[in-house]
């Protein structure tokens, strides 16, 4: 269920940040070998984004980890404190 909603996140992001087309998005999401390529790769290997974009993508990937990373590490402080 996350991984759903963090994937419509993504798409969205392609989509009103980059205004990568659906239609481009559908090509790559087809043509992932067995699901396990990383998409902006196979967007960018069938030439669906720039160079300028893959580099977008992977900065907003990059700080969506390291917000969730930030919020992962705040919630084990806080309920450390809270016990205390």
């Amino acid at each position: 269920m996350e991984s759903s909603k963090k994937m419509s996140e993504f798409i969205n992001f392609l989509q009103d940040d980059l205004a990568i087309s659906s239609s481009a998005i559908a090509v790559a999401l087809r043509n992932r070998k067995q699901g396990d390529e990383p998409l902006p790769m196979v967007l960018w290997q069938y030439g669906l984004v720039s160079l300028e974009q893959l580099t977008a993508i992977y900065d907003w990937l990059d700080s969506r980890t390291q917000f969730q990373a930030a919020n992962w590490l705040l919630s084990g402080q806080l309920e450390r404190f809270a016990q205390v």
